[in-house]
């Protein structure tokens, strides 16, 4: 199959498995095609699935991958001992862990197309991300705790494996509760990467967007929280991963690059 075959089979598939959209159509243009398929994995459930659509899958999406252009740790200049500024697109990021800003049902963004970090990691690493979410959280038996963390494999993301927390929701003025509920996000996915033996993790903005959190405020949390950790003796490669260009220059002034 080229990719134009792997991504009518991988629509065609989820459009019959659902009876719900059974009978939509699918667009002839080739970027609406690409939307139609990101908008029926958003929305599916977690469910069995057969070997031959993972196959299928797993080729599209590290295809796709490929095709937006892998970034290697390896390649980037730390502004200081194992720590990094990068922007760029997480789900292209060639290191041990990345961070996903999760809610408390911990099963990925379910709105179709919608631009959150969650949204785009479960897109890209695939479905087997949100079975294997939804298999860790029925065992937990209750929604995930906003400042810890949870580990599972990447699937199809560069990654080996994708570190996913619950940050805190800030509605209105910044409080203490809520500065140390995301010191603890922080904190936990550090201390799970090495647990785990992870090598380097690229920490996304989190908490900041929808969620509310002062961009600056949560930088300097970002950066206070992994130094500290540092000096106990973690040889954690930390890469602080920004996508807009203010969080950029926030990142920037407080580690002096």
């Amino acid at each position: 199959m080229n990719q134009s075959e792997r991504r009518m089979y991988l629509i065609k598939e989820l459009l019959n498995e659902s009876p719900r959209y059974r009978d939509m159509a699918v667009p002839a243009d080739s970027m609406d095609q690409r939307r139609l398929l990101r908008s029926l994995m958003n929305v599916r459930m977690p469910a069995p699935v057969s070997e031959e659509f993972l196959s299928v899958q797993d080729e599209y999406l590290r295809t796709v991958t490929a095709e937006k252009g892998i970034t290697k740790l390896s390649e980037l200049k730390p502004v200081e001992k194992d720590i990094y500024v990068w922007q760029g697109d997480i789900t292209t990021l060639e290191c041990g862990a990345v961070v996903n800003a999760a809610n408390s049902q911990m099963l990925g963004c379910f709105q179709p197309l919608h631009s959150c970090i969650d949204n785009a990691i479960h897109t890209y690493a695939g479905i087997q991300l949100r079975n294997k979410c939804h298999e860790i959280m029925t065992a937990q038996g209750h929604e995930e705790p906003t400042g810890q963390a949870k580990i599972t494999p990447a699937y199809n993301l560069p990654c080996k494996y994708v570190l996913h927390t619950v940050g805190p929701i800030v509605a209105g003025r910044l409080s203490d509760k809520e500065r140390s509920q995301l010191r603890s996000s922080y904190l936990s996915c550090l201390e799970l990467a090495d647990d785990n033996g992870v090598d380097s993790i690229a920490f996304c903005c989190i908490s900041t967007g929808v969620f509310g959190f002062p961009q600056l405020d949560a930088a300097r949390i970002a950066v206070e929280t992994v130094k500290e950790y540092k000096k106990n003796g973690s040889g954690i490669k930390v890469i602080f991963n920004v996508f807009k260009d203010e969080d950029l220059v926030i990142y920037r002034g407080l580690l002096g690059d």
